[in-house]
């Protein structure tokens, strides 16, 4: 059975700095890419980041670039999403999501998902 299990999501003010976490089990990490999504309330989930499986290639929205740096740790079967300089429009539940090898976009491509973490960002 797979498990991908969020962490690290808290409240924040403007500016800050997180660090998310998604640990998986039951999913070989090795050969799968991972996603990280945002959904805040009334809007649709949305990509933020994404990483190859080999953690050699990865892909950031416009929204986030320069600010979120992705990561990956295959001997802890753990993808960490790295968040500074923290925006109110940031605020939204972060899901982390695993589809096989290749990096996308869609949330629909992505086969396994966890529960999320909420982000809020205070001005």
């Amino acid at each position: 059975q797979v498990q991908l299990l969020e962490s690290g999501g808290r409240w924040v003010q403007a500016g800050d700095s997180l660090r998310l976490s998604c640990q998986a089990s039951g999913l070989t990490l090795r050969s799968s890419a991972m996603g990280w999504f945002r959904q805040a309330p009334g809007k649709e989930r949305e990509f933020v980041s994404g990483i190859n499986y080999s953690g050699g290639t990865t892909n950031y929205a416009d929204s986030v670039k320069g600010r979120f740096t992705i990561s990956r740790d295959n001997a802890k079967n753990t993808v960490y999403l790295q968040m500074n300089s923290l925006k109110p429009e940031d605020t939204a539940i972060y899901y982390c999501a695993a589809r096989p090898f290749a990096i996308g976009q869609a949330p629909a491509s992505y086969n396994f998902w966890g529960q999320g973490t909420q982000v809020t960002v205070s001005s």
